[in-house]
């Protein structure tokens, strides 16, 4: 004999159903609010999302809006992300855009050869961070441990790409992706290079960030990484400009002597301190790296900057001093 559902559980059915119904109907007339930013985590329970969304004044009722949700079957469907909505939405509307994941993205490039104080304003585009806070969050000593990575912080790490991210996405979940986009660039055949090297990955990091930052004609990277090889093979000091710098915190063109004295001390004074820094001085992109790993092999010592960015490499001492002479004569028109 086939039974019958329960009398009481039809009209329970009956009764609120309806109710329900009326409830969401009334809640969906709009009313023009805010824009307003919610992120959504992953893996999200229905409930969660529907608190976060009451508690930004999005919906009226994050009851109703589970509701909803169990009614259509669609618990599965609320995707995690960054979304610009706004306040006094209506509970179709909210769950129309989660569970398609209309997030607002915005694109962002990051150069070859920048350092953590020229990245941070590009990153402040996308997350809600001030410049100062991206900075001062990017020298945190901790991150390197909590991304398994080497140097006393991630600089260089940050891999040089076109990113794009969603509208006040989370400085952590950038840093990740970017550090993440580094990773996939140690291909095998790169890994085997490395091998090779008989250097660290974080030291090849290091070099191509010298590397990178030297090199204005990309056909010279592979010579610029010769020169250092010697001098790192043979224990002399390194003396790139680039990292004395770094050292002083800032950016110019040309470094005066009287500033490399100012940081004798500084580890990364490559003219005072032997071997390479603690860590890289700017993010290195693919062709620096693999320069650094695969450098050309040569008798050079030294090298100084034409006018034009390219370099004069010279084998000896004299010759390298004739040839500052000359540029410094070419860059003042004599």
């Amino acid at each position: 004999m086939r039974l019958d559902r329960p009398n009481w559980m039809n009209k329970w059915a009956l009764v609120t159903l309806p109710v329900l119904l009326v409830s969401v109907i009334a809640l969906s007339k709009r009313v023009d609010g805010k824009q307003v930013i919610v992120e959504i985590p992953t893996g999200a329970s229905s409930g969660e999302v529907a608190y976060l969304l009451e508690e930004n004044d999005i919906i009226a009722s994050a009851v109703l809006f589970r509701a909803y949700v169990k009614l259509r079957g669609e618990d599965r469907s609320l995707k995690a992300g960054i979304y610009r909505m706004q306040t006094s939405s209506s509970i179709q509307e909210a769950f129309r855009k989660i569970s398609r994941g209309v997030v607002e993205t915005t694109a962002i490039t990051i150069p070859e050869g920048l350092n953590v104080w020229q990245v941070a304003p590009i990153l402040s585009k996308v997350t809600q961070d001030s410049e100062d806070e991206i900075t001062i969050a990017l020298q945190d000593p901790m991150l390197p441990e909590r991304f398994d990575l080497e140097g006393p912080t991630i600089e260089g790490y940050l891999f040089p790409d076109t990113y794009r991210f969603a509208n006040g996405i989370s400085l952590e979940t950038v840093i990740t992706t970017m550090i993440d986009q580094y990773r996939s660039l140690w291909t095998d055949a790169r890994k085997t290079a490395l091998d090779a090297s008989g250097m660290s990955e974080h030291e090849i990091v290091t070099l191509a960030s010298i590397i990178q930052t030297e090199a204005r004609q990309l056909s010279e990277m592979s010579r610029i990484s010769g020169v250092y090889h010697n001098r790192i093979r043979n224990r002399w000091l390194l003396q790139a400009d680039p990292t004395v710098i770094y050292a002083l915190g800032g950016y110019r063109e040309r470094l005066l002597y009287a500033a490399i004295d100012s940081v004798a001390d500084n580890p990364y004074n490559t003219y005072t301190q032997p071997g390479l820094p603690p860590g890289p001085i700017a993010s290195p992109g693919a062709m620096a790296i693999d320069a650094a790993l695969t450098p050309e092999e040569h008798d050079y010592w030294y090298f100084v900057a034409r006018p034009d960015g390219s370099h004069v490499f010279t084998r000896t001492l004299s010759d390298h001093n004739r040839a500052k002479e000359e540029q410094r004569m070419a860059r003042n028109g004599l």
